[in-house]
């Protein structure tokens, strides 16, 4: 059993972790003392662009489309170092893995103008009465004639509020239960949908809310076949899952520095915190707890990069990961005490917008039903990898 990196992963690993330290990590002052939820857009492609230098752009994108289609581990390695930063930094290069099913005039409209940074996307499946459970969209589009015309509300749509096309999952067959009749259709902004932000407990995280208002598209927007926006939607929630995994381990790490360096600099009483049992107890769990989640996390990556099917692992790796990240902030945060309250570091922002992770792309509570249904079913974990 060999757990060591190969040559090519742990280069790319280490280039990605010099241009989050030297590039990225400089500018978390200023953005902190900003108050901002993101990075101006000039700075961020900027950034794309210098991170492109470094050989970063389209990790997942095919090798056709100019990406780098780097396995799932691989790309897992690189989004732990990227989470090191509070800076909410996406290297470029990307689009939504469904749009890779378009046909040749919805990619030159929308795949290639997204990946080479000219537009910008969001994915609109969630609503108010329909989150994990799917089936209950309510979102309706009617034929009428050429077009279809688009009623409904998404929300909590990531990128929503600056997006200016929506992948939009709404019921095509309302006979029908919406996870066998409900279609994909490309919609642009001028269509005419609006949107309005949400204010979260997590300032770097803002979602949109979408309002579709008699919203008329073209028969050319349709994604994919009529009746199979389900499956693409299964499809773009199934490859987020492993990398949130990832994001979790990478935070944790930085947050797990942070108070180490600090319980040794920090003097109370006459003595380092660090020489405090408390203290001491507080790292010793988070390094154990952070060492559980990395292999959990990479074995999830591992399993999807080998064909298997991964639900099981990922949802496991998930439901670990999204838990432990919380505490590990919430002890580096408490190392600090009151500094670590502040606006100075990232901490207290980590400890909101972690919890979050909890929820998106799967609930904890979907993750225990996945791996609870597998077991009941008669899925054999233990030892299963190395049959």
């Amino acid at each position: 059993m060999d757990f060591q990196l190969t040559d090519e992963q742990r280069d790319i690993r280490d280039t990605a972790r010099a241009f989050v330290t030297k590039e990225l990590m400089p500018l978390e002052e200023a953005f902190l003392r900003s108050g901002a939820a993101r990075l101006p857009r000039a700075q961020e492609r900027a950034l794309q662009d210098k991170a492109r230098s470094f050989g970063f752009w389209g990790m997942s994108t095919p090798e056709e489309y100019g990406g780098m289609a780097l396995p799932a581990l691989t790309q897992s390695l690189i989004h732990i170092e990227l989470a090191r930063t509070c800076l909410p930094f996406r290297f470029g290069g990307e689009a939504d893995n469904i749009l890779y099913g378009a046909d040749a005039a919805q990619q030159d409209e929308y795949l290639k103008p997204t990946i080479e940074g000219r537009r910008l996307g969001c994915f609109a499946l969630t609503e108010p009465g329909a989150g994990s459970d799917v089936s209950a969209i309510r979102t309706t589009a009617r034929r009428d004639g050429a077009e279809w015309v688009i009623n409904g509300q998404k929300t909590f749509i990531s990128n929503g509020d600056e997006a200016d096309y929506a992948i939009v999952i709404a019921v095509t067959d309302p006979g029908n239960d919406a996870r066998k009749g409900s279609t994909a259709f490309l919609v642009d902004r001028d269509a005419g949908w609006t949107s309005a932000p949400i204010r979260t407990m997590g300032s770097w995280h803002q979602p949109a809310t979408l309002f579709f208002d008699q919203v008329r598209v073209p028969a050319a927007k349709v994604l994919g076949d009529v009746g199979a926006g389900f499956d693409l939607a299964k499809r773009w929630i199934g490859r987020g899952r492993h990398v949130i995994s990832a994001n979790c381990v990478g935070i944790a790490e930085r947050c797990l520095r942070l108070a180490v360096d600090y319980a040794n600099l920090r003097e109370t009483f006459g003595r380092r915190i660090g020489e405090n049992q408390a203290v001491q107890w507080m790292i010793a769990d988070s390094e154990t707890e952070l060492e559980a989640a990395r292999w959990l996390a990479l074995r999830a990556a591992w399993d999807v990069d080998r064909g298997a099917d991964a639900r099981h692992s990922v949802a496991m790796a998930k439901l670990f990961c999204c838990q432990m990240v919380g505490r590990v902030v919430d002890r580096a945060l408490q190392i600090h005490g009151g500094m670590g309250y502040t606006k100075e570091l990232p901490l207290e922002g980590w400890y909101r917008a972690v919890r979050a992770m909890r929820i998106y792309e799967g609930t904890d509570e979907v993750q225990r039903l996945i791996l609870s249904r597998d077991l009941l079913r008669g899925f054999t974990r233990i030892g299963a990898h190395l049959a």
